[in-house]
C-alpha cells in the first residue's frame, strides 16, 4: 500500500479524506509509465499469445488505471474546486492521449489479433470472444489502421476533444453556479409551496444571508417555473437558466460555449473522416444497435409524426386555458410550466404538492430497496464508517440471499454548490476476478433533490421518485453483473441505443400500486398513498405526453442531424440546425435568445455525441420489456414477480455486453421488440 498517495492504493474502497489534488498529477504519471512498460513486455518478440497473457493482463492494467481515476472523475462532478479542476484538466488529456496510443499500438493489436486467429478461439466461453471482438473493434476505432501523418492527428484531436468537453462542462457548472437573486419579500414568492420556499431559505442561509435565494440549481429553477404567481421572476430564471454559457444572458460572454460547440464539431468530423466515416453521426453507429443513419432518422420521423398531432392539440387547449383562466394573453415559453401544473390542477385535482408528502426520501430509498428485493433476491444496508466526500453520502453493501456482501454502492443525493447538476450512475469499481483475487463491483449514484429543512425530511416529487428509480436501474445493471470482465461486464460496452432499457425499464414501477404501497407513506402520518390520488396520478400520466415526446424529439434530432449533416465549409450552424429541427417537430417556438446548445452537456460533454436518440430507443425496450411483468401479474397476481426478476437478471443485467443487447432482449422475451411498445406508455396508442 502507497501510504502517500492514496490514488495508488489498492483498497476495495477509494480513501476520499485523504485524496488530495497534488496527488492527482504523479498518480497518472505512474501508472502511465509502468502501463507502457507492461505493454512493452506482453507485446515483446516471444511472448505469449493466449487470452491469459493478453486480454487479462490488459483488464488488470486497465483496473489499475481505473482505481486511481474512478474517484478523481467523481470528485470532479461532486465536489469540485479550483485546485481539483486545475489538476483534473491535464490529467484527463495525458490519459485521453495514452488511450489513443494504446489503441494505434499495432504490436499490441496484433497480439489481440493473435488471440482470435488462434485455433481454439472458437471454443472460448462467450464472454472471452466478446472480450477479444470488442478489443479488436476499439482498435479500428482507434486509428489503428491509419498512416501517418493521419495517425499524429487522429491523436491530436482526441486529446483536444477530451479538453474541450471539460472546458464545455466546466462553463456550465461555473454559469450554474454565478447567478442568483436574493429575495427578501415573501410577496415575491406567491405562488411557491412552502416546500419549495423551504429550499430557496436554506440556499440563501447557507450563504449567510437572510430570505430567500433563487438560484439556478434543479429544485430551485423547478420551483419557480412551474409554482410562482410572479411572471416577471419566471422570465428572468427562463433567461438566466436557458442562456447558461452562451453569449447571451446575465453573464454573456463569460463562460460561453460557443466557439467550443464549433471546434468540437469540426473534430468529430474530422476524426470520423480519417476513419473512413462519412460524418460523426455513421461513426458513432459503430458501436450501438441501429444499423445506420437512416434506421435512426425514419424512427425518430416516424415519432414525430404520431407524437406532434397530439402535441398541438394540447398546447391549443393550454393556450385557451391560460387565456381564459390566467389571462395570459400570450403564453410564453417561462408560462409553460406554470398554466401546465394549473390545468393539470383543474382537470385532475393533482398538485405535486399533495404527492410530496407521501414520498419522503428515506421512505422512498427503504422502499426501492423493498423492490429489488423482490425482484432480485438482493439486500442493500447501509455500513457506516466508509470513508466519503461529503457527509450526506451514503454507502451501502448488497448482499445475496445468502447474506454474502457481492457488490456496494455510494448515494449522493442532495443539490449543492460544485456539485455538476442532473442525475447519473458512474462506476466506482467493476466486477473482477483475477485469480484469488475478486473486485467487487462498486457503483456512484448521483441525484440533485432538494434537501431536508429544518422540521422535516427531505420530500421528493413524483418525478424525482422516478429519477431515483430511473439512477438505480442503471446501478442494478452494473452491480448485478455477471460478467467478470471489466470491459465488457455491467454497462460497460453495451451497445449506447440499449444501455438506457435497465433505467427507463425500473421507472415503471414508480408508477405500480403494488410497488407503491411499499413505500408511498405520508411523512407525519404514515398514511398510505389514498388510491382516489393515486387513481387521478394515473388518469394524469398522459398528461401533455405529446408536447413531452415533440421535446425529447427536438434534442434528439437536432443532436442526429448537428452530427450527420456536418459540412466544413458552413460549421456547426448550431442554432440553425436547431431552428430546422423546430420547424420539423417543435410546436412551442421559444425566443431567439434561448441558447438551448450551450448547456447541452448531453451531447457535447458526455457520452451521447449523435446518441440522443438512446433515450427514445431504449424507452421501446424498456416498455416492452416491462411488458413481461404486466403479464405475470395478470397470471400470478403481482408486478413485482420474483420468477420474472430472476429471468430479467439473468438475460438482461447479468449479461453486460458479453452479447449482442438484442439478443439479450430476445433470450427474455421471447422475440424481437414491438415498437407499440413506446407509444403505448405514452398513451398514445389504444
Amino acid at each position: 500500500m502507497n501510504q502517500d498517495n492514496p490514488l495508488l492504493d489498492d483498497d476495495a474502497l477509494p480513501a476520499f479524506s485523504r485524496i488530495r489534488p497534488g496527488h492527482v498529477a504523479p498518480a497518472v504519471a505512474e501508472i502511465l509509465a509502468d502501463d507502457d512498460a507492461a505493454i512493452a513486455s506482453l507485446t515483446a518478440p516471444g511472448a505469449p499469445r493466449d487470452f491469459a497473457h493478453v486480454m487479462l493482463a490488459q483488464e488488470r492494467l486497465g483496473q489499475r488505471l481505473a482505481r486511481a481515476w474512478a474517484p478523481v472523475s467523481h470528485l470532479h462532478a461532486v465536489a469540485d474546486s479550483p485546485a481539483l479542476r486545475e489538476a483534473y484538466g491535464p490529467a484527463e488529456e495525458k490519459l485521453t492521449e495514452h488511450a489513443i496510443a494504446q489503441g494505434q499500438n499495432r504490436d499490441l493489436y496484433a497480439a489481440v489479433q493473435a488471440v482470435a486467429d488462434a485455433p481454439g478461439f472458437a471454443a472460448l466461453p462467450r464472454p472471452e470472444r466478446a472480450l477479444v471482438e470488442h478489443a479488436l473493434r476499439d482498435f479500428r476505432l482507434s486509428g489503428v489502421s491509419l498512416e501517418e501523418p493521419a495517425r499524429s492527428r487522429f491523436r491530436e484531436i482526441g486529446v483536444e476533444l477530451s479538453k474541450l468537453s471539460t472546458e464545455f462542462s466546466n462553463a456550465v457548472l461555473d454559469a450554474t453556479d454565478a447567478w442568483h437573486q436574493h429575495v427578501t419579500d415573501e410577496r415575491d414568492l406567491a405562488g411557491i409551496p412552502e416546500s419549495g420556499r423551504a429550499v430557496l431559505r436554506q440556499y440563501a442561509k447557507d450563504q449567510g444571508l437572510d430570505g430567500y435565494l433563487v438560484t439556478l440549481k434543479q429544485p430551485s429553477v423547478q420551483a419557480v417555473l412551474t409554482y410562482a404567481d410572479n411572471r416577471g421572476l419566471r422570465e428572468r430564471v427562463y433567461w438566466a437558466y436557458q442562456t447558461r454559457a452562451s453569449d447571451q444572458g446575465p453573464h454573456a460572454g463569460k463562460y460561453d460555449n460557443s466557439a467550443r460547440i464549433e471546434r468540437i464539431m469540426t473534430l468529430r468530423h474530422e476524426a470520423a473522416r480519417l476513419l473512413g466515416f462519412a460524418n460523426a453521426a455513421e461513426e458513432s453507429l459503430a458501436t450501438k444497435m441501429a444499423g445506420t443513419p437512416t434506421e435512426v432518422m425514419e424512427f425518430l420521423h416516424d415519432l414525430a409524426a404520431r407524437a406532434k398531432p397530439v402535441a398541438q392539440r394540447e398546447l391549443a387547449t393550454l393556450r385557451t386555458f391560460a387565456q381564459q383562466e390566467l389571462q395570459l394573453d400570450n403564453l410564453e415559453p417561462w408560462d409553460v410550466g406554470y398554466a401546465s401544473e394549473k390545468l393539470r390542477q383543474q382537470n385532475y385535482a393533482l398538485d405535486e404538492e399533495q404527492l410530496k408528502p407521501y414520498f419522503p426520501l428515506p421512505a422512498v430509498i427503504d422502499g426501492l430497496w423493498a423492490i429489488v428485493r423482490k425482484l432480485y433476491g438482493i439486500t442493500l444496508a447501509a455500513r457506516d464508517g466508509v470513508d466519503v466526500w461529503h457527509p450526506d453520502v451514503r454507502y451501502y453493501d448488497v448482499r445475496d440471499a445468502e447474506g454474502r456482501v457481492f457488490a456496494g454502492a455510494y448515494v449522493d443525493l442532495y443539490a449543492r454548490g460544485g456539485k455538476r447538476g442532473g442525475a447519473w450512475m458512474d462506476v466506482c469499481r467493476a466486477r473482477f476476478d483475477d485469480g484469488e483475487h475478486k473486485q467487487l463491483p462498486v457503483a456512484f449514484l448521483t441525484c440533485n433533490f432538494a434537501p431536508p429543512t429544518e422540521g422535516r425530511p427531505a420530500l421528493l416529487t413524483h418525478d424525482d421518485v422516478l429519477t431515483l428509480f430511473h439512477e438505480f436501474g442503471h446501478g442494478l445493471h452494473h452491480l448485478l453483473t455477471g460478467i467478470a470482465l471489466p470491459s465488457i461486464g455491467g454497462i460497460d460496452g453495451v451497445e449506447w441505443d440499449a444501455v438506457e432499457l435497465p433505467s427507463q425499464f425500473m421507472e415503471n414501477f414508480g408508477w405500480n400500486r403494488e410497488a407503491l404501497d411499499l413505500f408511498a407513506r405520508h411523512w407525519q402520518s404514515g398514511e398510505k398513498l389514498p388510491d382516489e390520488l393515486f387513481q387521478r396520478m394515473l388518469a394524469a400520466r398522459h398528461f401533455h405526453a405529446g408536447l413531452f415526446l415533440v421535446r425529447q424529439l427536438e434534442f434528439a434530432l437536432f443532436d442526429f442531424t448537428l452530427h450527420l449533416g456536418y459540412d466544413p465549409a458552413e460549421g456547426a450552424r448550431a442554432l440553425a440546425v436547431l431552428e430546422d429541427v423546430r420547424k420539423q417537430v417543435a410546436v412551442l417556438h421559444p425566443p431567439a435568445w434561448q441558447r438551448f446548445p450551450h448547456a447541452f452537456s448531453h451531447i457535447f460533454a458526455g457520452g451521447y455525441a449523435a446518441g440522443y436518440y438512446s433515450y427514445l430507443w431504449a424507452e421501446l425496450l424498456s416498455a416492452d420489456a416491462f411488458g413481461a411483468f404486466e403479464d405475470a401479474a395478470k397470471a400470478a397476481g403481482s408486478v413485482i414477480d420474483p420468477a420474472t426478476g430472476a429471468r430479467f437478471r439473468r438475460e438482461v443485467l447479468a449479461m453486460g455486453a458479453s452479447r449482442p443487447a438484442l439478443e439479450s432482449f430476445i433470450a427474455f422475451r421471447g422475440r424481437k421488440p414491438e415498437p407499440e411498445a413506446l407509444l403505448r406508455s405514452h398513451g398514445l396508442l389504444d
